[in-house]
């Protein structure tokens, strides 16, 4: 990906821009996180350290009017003082649908605390069901927002523009489109709301939720381990029955400095299909990104943190591979993906506004582009299924992925930087050294590491056994939508066991898991498998999934997060354990049924 450099075009707009958008933060916005706590009567206040206040950003062009029949949201009806509750986004639906008949809502789930994550499906007509739209030329395109609660402004710019589609008489997209839209991801910990929540985000100042949701789960942690009912929910209501060829995750960014706000991704785990990543990476995006700034006025730049604050131009580093991350799973199903993070520093009213152009530039490019998508996605379906037929030595798995610079130079529209006064006598000094920006611009270039690679891999198999007689491996793979059968009698196969030698649980705990990292090696042996053993082909659309699930050295597959925990470990014995998933590597014949 080559990102077009990007300047504003003379220095006194520049700074008619920054004069703007210091006096509209200074009237509008409180101070991030609002006044502290008093202490107790009679103790001295403990040292506060001075806390980092960014130069405003430049504000974007606002969207259109509300039409005049459509609901507010709490944003607009508070002037971006507050956000929705999950009341007041159920009262917003209800509008919707009595002044449109191109709206249906479905639940994705029902929370832990028994709370609804609802879905709108926007259509021109509403399909009865997928279904329908077997032979339609129309789209699934997924919004989602505030899978974490603090970060809001995802909630109030999908809702805007679910209203502004349905109540525009020309009604946009929708002749190549059906829009989901799931507003409210993680309703347990929406209201929850407190100014204090998100400390260094520049509004709403009457507060925001909190990030994980009612069983104290960070859901953007989930996609592989399933353990949550709104991840298992989207997984079935959303990503099984619609079938979305784009999902989009509405984010806030956390702690890194600059004039753009709004920053994005694409799927980033190298276990994927090759096709999808490049498409999302060196076509797509930088096509939104060249229409996120032309026709709304919003600049962009792909998503990042400096490697080195010190030293801004060593680098700009992305997120991680695993596809524990939302839109690294999606990208692990052959379908397209993108992860919006908005400005932080930006206050509430900006990233609204950044955040509802960005998914206009996005519904953009997916009306001009559908058939391009609907074949895109398909095709690597059926790569997947054919190399799954018979599988070639070139056919890998990645093993210790790690991460290089993409070709080219990233353009990042950033501040100068200085570091910050000494801590007063007796302060804390934070958990890790930072550096804070001036309000002095500087533009940097610099590397972009978001090309993961793998350092070493495995050969994938026809197919794995698992020879076990609880189903609860085979029910984690049937949530993700994943074929598994169960052999109808004995067979005796060459396949290629893990024998493992040794086994780390790590030290410390994440979400609720003492993770495993394993090591081992691959022996061949011919093995009988009893009727009954569960077998997973690798001739699905899902099987760059099922593998990185069922793969022993996968970094974040059911072996990780503990599945097989009693099987791996012998209770009295001391001799070396071996994994009980067991690749067949040549195709088979193989009697077997499904298992449901």
């Amino acid at each position: 990906m080559k990102p077009t450099p990007r300047a504003f075009r003379s220095p006194t707009a520049f700074a008619a821009a920054m004069i703007v958008a210091i006096l509209f933060i200074s009237a509008q916005v409180a101070p991030p996180g609002g006044a502290p706590n008093p202490p107790p009567a009679g103790q001295t206040p403990p040292p506060q350290r001075t806390p980092i206040k960014p130069p405003p950003v430049p504000p974007v062009p606002p969207p259109p009017p509300a039409p005049a029949s459509g609901p507010l949201t709490t944003a607009e009806s508070t002037n971006y003082a507050a956000t929705s509750t999950c009341a007041d986004v159920s009262a917003f639906i209800s509008d919707l649908q009595k002044l449109s008949p191109l709206v249906r809502v479905e639940s994705i789930a029902t929370t832990t605390e028994g709370r609804d994550v609802p879905l709108l499906v926007i259509g021109k007509p509403v399909p009865r069901d997928p279904l329908a739209l077997r032979y339609d030329k129309r789209i699934v395109v997924y919004f989602q927002a505030n899978i974490h609660a603090g970060e809001v402004e995802g909630k109030e710019a999908t809702l805007m523009l679910a209203r502004d589609i349905l109540l525009d008489p020309k009604l946009p997209y929708l002749d190549k489109i059906v829009l989901l839209v799931a507003p409210l991801f993680n309703a347990d910990g929406n209201d929850k709301m407190e100014p204090r929540n998100r400390m260094g985000q520049v509004g709403p100042e009457k507060g925001s939720g909190v990030r994980s949701n009612g069983q104290n789960l960070d859901l953007n942690r989930d996609a592989m381990k399933l353990e949550s009912p709104e991840m298992q929910g989207l997984v079935r209501n959303v990503l099984q029955r619609w079938d979305p060829v784009l999902l989009v995750d509405c984010h806030t960014t956390d702690g890194s400095f600059h004039q753009e706000p709004v920053t994005y991704s694409w799927p980033l785990c190298p276990n994927g299909d090759p096709a999808v990543i490049k498409y999302a990476r060196d076509k797509m995006l930088p096509a939104i990104d060249a229409t996120l700034e032309k026709k709304y006025g919003t600049l962009s730049v792909p998503y990042g943190d400096p490697m080195d604050f010190k030293d801004m131009e060593k680098g700009w580093r992305t997120f991680g591979h695993e596809p524990h991350y939302m839109t690294n799973y999606v990208g692990l199903r052959n379908r397209l993906s993108i992860l919006d993070e908005n400005y932080t520093y930006a206050d509430f009213k900006t990233r609204v506004h950044a955040n509802y152009h960005l998914l206009r530039a996005i519904l953009d490019y997916c009306a001009g582009s559908a058939a391009e998508l609907q074949k895109l996605v398909a095709d690597a379906d059926q790569r997947t299924v054919q190399s799954g037929l018979a599988p070639a030595e070139t056919d890998r798995f990645g093993l210790d992925i790690d991460v290089q610079p993409l070709p080219g130079k990233l353009t990042i529209l950033g501040y100068e930087m200085e570091p910050p006064p000494a801590p007063a006598e007796g302060a804390p000094a934070g958990p890790f050294p930072r550096m804070r920006p001036t309000d002095r611009p500087k533009t940097y270039t610099m590397p972009y590491y978001a090309d993961f690679v793998a350092k070493r891999s495995a050969r994938l198999p026809f197919a794995y056994l698992i020879p076990l007689a609880s189903t609860e491996v085979a029910d984690k793979l049937r949530q993700h939508g994943l074929a598994v059968e169960r052999l109808t009698g004995p067979a005796t196969l060459e396949v290629e066991a893990f024998r493992l030698k040794e086994i780390k649980g790590a030290e410390r705990l994440y979400q609720g898991h003492r993770t495993n990292t394993v090591k081992g090696e691959a022996a061949v042996e011919k093995r009988e498998f009893p009727k009954g053993t569960f077998l997973v082909r690798m001739a699905q659309p899902l099987g760059h999934l099922a593998a990185y699930l069922l793969e022993p050295e996968s970094d974040d597959g059911l072996l990780f997060w503990n599945f097989f925990d009693r099987d791996i470990v012998s209770q009295w014995g001391r001799g070396a354990q071996t994994y009980p998933v067991y690749k067949l590597m040549a195709p088979a014949n193989l009697a077997a049924a499904a298992f449901n």
